[in-house]
C-alpha cells in the first residue's frame, strides 16, 4: 500500500504543525509549563478521567451490568452494551477536553474522518495476521489444533458481526482511554516513550481482574500496549492500532475460539484445543499468554519500523 496516496500518513496530528521531509516532528521548546497552565492541564485531565472512567464505571456497577467477574465465559449479549457505553463515554470525554483546549481531535491522534480509512483496515489485516501467526507456530509444533467447526448457516454471520461490534467498541474504548488524550497529555510533560511505558503498565494492570489470566498474559498486554504506541508514533493516529486491536481480539474470541485474556466467548466459529505446557500454549489465558506471542510481537514491531520508518507523532506535543 503506497504512502503516496495516503494523506493520513503524511499529515501531522498536531494542528498547524508541519515538518520537512527527513526531519523529526516538532517538540515543545520548553517542557516546563507555567504553574497556571499546569493546574489547568491537571484539572482537564481529572475531568477527563471522571467522564471516561469513574462515571461510566459507577453507573455500570450501580445497575449491576458488570456481570460475574469470576465467570470466564462471556457473550455478545453481555458485553456489547457495556463496551459500547464505555466507548461512548471516553469519546465524549475526549471531545469535551478538546473543546476546552480549543484543539482538534486530530491533535490527540484521533481524526474523525480516519476511523474507517485505509490505516484502520490495514491495521485489521495486521492484527488478524499476527494472531494467526502465533497459532500457526503452535499448530506446526503440535500444540494447537482445530477440532471442528462450531457454527453453521446464518449463525456464522450473526456472531461474526456481533463479536465485530463488541471488539470495535473494546478497541475504541481502550485505545482512546490509554493512547488518546491521556498519552497526549502526559507526553507534553514526560515525552512520548516515558508516557507510553506508563500508560502501557496501567493498561496491563487493568487486565489483572480477568479470570484465568496469568503473569505471561499480563506481561503480553503491557508489551502489546507499547506496540500500539509504536504504531501511533509512526502513523500519527490511533486508527492503525485500533484496527489491529479489534481484529486481534476478534480472531482470538470468534474466529479461532481461543481464550482472550482468560475469557472464552460464546458463539465461536471454530472449536480448538491446545496441549502442552502453559508457558508455550498460553493455557487458560489464551495464545497471548504464550512465549510465542512475545516473539511474534517483536517481529511485528520490526515490520512496523520498516513499514513506517519515520516518526510522525511528536515526542512532546505542543
Amino acid at each position: 500500500m503506497s504512502d503516496e496516496n495516503d494523506s493520513e500518513h503524511r499529515e501531522l496530528p498536531i494542528t498547524g504543525a508541519t515538518a520537512p521531509a527527513g526531519s523529526d516532528p516538532p517538540t515543545a521548546p520548553d517542557s516546563k509549563l507555567p504553574a497556571a497552565s499546569v493546574r489547568a492541564n491537571r484539572n482537564r485531565l481529572l475531568l477527563w478521567v471522571g467522564i471516561a472512567f469513574i462515571f461510566p464505571g459507577l453507573l455500570v456497577f450501580a445497575l449491576h451490568l458488570q456481570g460475574d467477574r469470576s465467570n470466564p465465559v462471556f457473550s455478545v449479549r453481555s458485553e456489547l452494551p457495556v463496551k459500547a457505553w464505555f466507548a461512548f463515554c471516553v469519546t465524549l470525554a475526549t471531545w469535551i477536553v478538546s473543546r476546552m483546549e480549543m484543539r482538534s481531535l486530530s491533535d490527540y491522534g484521533i481524526p474523525p474522518r480516519g476511523i474507517f480509512g485505509l490505516r484502520f483496515w490495514e491495521g485489521v489485516l495486521w492484527g488478524f495476521a499476527m494472531l494467526s501467526t502465533i497459532l500457526l507456530v503452535l499448530c506446526a509444533s503440535g500444540h494447537f489444533q482445530i477440532d471442528s467447526v462450531a457454527l453453521a448457516g446464518s449463525a456464522v454471520l450473526r456472531y461474526a458481526l456481533g463479536w465485530g461490534a463488541v471488539f470495535l467498541a473494546v478497541a475504541v474504548h481502550e485505545e482512546l482511554a490509554f493512547r488518546g488524550y491521556w498519552l497526549f497529555s502526559f507526553a507534553r510533560r514526560l515525552g512520548f516513550w516515558r508516557s507510553a511505558l506508563f500508560t502501557s503498565l496501567v493498561f496491563g494492570a487493568a487486565h489483572l481482574g480477568n479470570p484465568n489470566e496469568n503473569v505471561l498474559g499480563i506481561l503480553q498486554v503491557v508489551v502489546i500496549g507499547l506496540l500500539f504506541c509504536l504504531m501511533i508514533r509512526r502513523t500519527g493516529t490511533l486508527w492503525f492500532a485500533l484496527g489491529f486491536h479489534a481484529a486481534w481480539d476478534w480472531a482470538e474470541t470468534f474466529f479461532y475460539g481461543t481464550p482472550d485474556s482468560g475469557l472464552l466467548g460464546v458463539g465461536r466459529y471454530l472449536n480448538t484445543s491446545v496441549q502442552g505446557p502453559k508457558w508455550l500454549t498460553g493455557g487458560s489465558a489464551g495464545p497471548e499468554g504464550s512465549v510465542i506471542s512475545f516473539v511474534v510481537l517483536l517481529l511485528c514491531a520490526l515490520l512496523i519500523h520498516l513499514r513506517f520508518p519515520r516518526a510522525v507523532y511528536p515526542d512532546r506535543p505542543v
